[in-house]
């Protein structure tokens, strides 16, 4: 949907959140959500979705007539597909993801056919006008190339190969439809790309010399279009909880990118969990409580503390964070874990929803990007006391951005 009628911010919800990997059940979690959502939010206008496909929904979209029958739906529905999320390429609810969620990382062939298949499906449902984006893992994991600097070379290089070969895809696509598509990337802690930093450098010496040269010779090109084009095709998806983690400004990362050259095609919002650290070792006992709920199986969990003199140290997953807790040096504790948006304090826990706000508002005059996904995706594995019916709480996320939007 559009926040409002006259601006060009398009504003949906990722379906990620719904669990279920098969085309039929994705389809039966947008029958069940969607039309109640845009009842409430959006009755009278076009209503837009952040569709979510595993490798095996997408496979099966692909199939006999199941995209038509889905463009049906979406016209009789009045709904646009507009942003697709290709992070996640199998399971993601209800089982370990982990560390899993990175693979097949953007080095093998399996990313890259599971990402042709969603330019596919997205080159076909987007609607005229509009560009459209696929968000999807920043690379590869971080721990699994260690400290081998050949393995995370090699990774680079396969990847940018990788890339670029969608990246042609699209280029064809675009030439014959008209359509604008994109790759976003979507850096997070302990990703290969995880932060403004890293992500320039990838871009400037790895993805515009290699994967510039592919594409020269693929397309009889010149380089420097070639990495024209890749600006153009490979873009950032900014999770806002994310960057938070990172203790980025996001004033800071919009002006970076942009000086770079890096276009943001997806602005993902969510909030992660943020405490202050106390003094007191009594303090600090109950915060180790409080979070210990937080430390579920299900997913990642990344904690990046701040400590006095400014420098970060990162954990892997708040499960093997919180022993720590009592004898750190931190000031601060960010966790990579989505909480609802609409919620600021959690007793002695509170969100990064100040970043949300402050991104929402640079968006009103530094036109970095117009396509914004709410991604809060643990509903499931919130604790007890902080779940609500599913319907009200996306409702109440989407109404939380609208009025922050409008304040702004």
């Amino acid at each position: 949907m559009k926040i409002t009628k006259d601006s060009n911010f398009h504003l949906t919800y990722c379906s990620n959140i719904h669990p279920g990997e098969s085309w039929l059940e994705v389809f039966a979690n947008l029958e069940k959500y969607v039309p109640n959502l845009k009842s409430r939010l959006s009755p009278t206008e076009p209503f837009g979705i952040g569709l979510r496909l595993a490798d095996v929904a997408s496979k099966q979209l692909l199939e006999s007539n199941n995209l038509a029958h889905f463009q049906d739906w979406l016209t009789q529905e009045d709904l646009y597909v507009f942003t697709l999320n290709g992070f996640p390429y199998g399971g993601f609810h209800r089982q370990v993801v982990k560390d899993h969620v990175y693979a097949p990382d953007w080095s093998t062939q399996e990313r890259v056919h599971y990402t042709l298949n969603l330019t596919q499906i997205l080159a076909t449902l987007l609607p005229e006008g509009l560009d459209g984006g696929i968000s999807t893992l920043p690379i590869s994991y971080k721990p699994w190339s260690g400290e081998d600097q050949a393995t995370f070379e090699t990774v680079l290089k396969k990847s940018c190969l990788n890339i670029a070969s969608v990246v042609a895809e699209m280029i064809r696509i675009c030439e014959e439809t008209g359509k604008i598509l994109h790759i976003d990337l979507e850096p997070e802690p302990d990703g290969l790309i995880e932060n403004t930093s890293e992500v320039i450098d990838f871009y400037h010496n790895w993805l515009l010399p290699i994967g510039g040269n592919y594409l020269s010779e693929k397309l009889h090109i010149e380089q420097i279009l070639a990495e024209t084009k890749l600006l153009e095709h490979v873009r950032v998806c900014y999770d806002t909880c994310h960057f938070s983690v990172e203790y980025e400004q996001p004033q800071s990362v919009f002006g970076r990118l942009q000086s770079a050259g890096i276009k943001i095609g997806k602005i993902q919002i969510s909030a992660a969990i943020q405490v202050k650290i106390p003094a007191e070792i009594e303090k600090r006992s109950l915060i180790v409580e409080r979070l210990r709920p937080f430390a579920e199986s299900t997913y990642l969990h990344q904690v990046i503390e701040r400590r006095s003199d400014g420098t970060l140290y990162h954990y892997p997953d708040l499960i093997t964070a919180l022993p720590h807790l009592e004898k750190s040096l931190a000031e601060e504790w960010r966790t990579h874990f989505h909480v609802p948006i609409f919620i600021h304090d959690y007793q002695i826990l509170q969100s990064t929803q100040d970043d949300i706000a402050t991104v929402l508002h640079l968006l009103q005059t530094n036109n970095a990007c117009q396509h914004l996904e709410i991604e809060t995706y643990t509903w499931d594995v919130l604790p007890s006391e902080m779940k609500i019916d599913l319907l009200t709480s996306i409702q109440r996320e989407y109404e939380w951005v609208l009025k922050e939007f409008a304040a702004n």
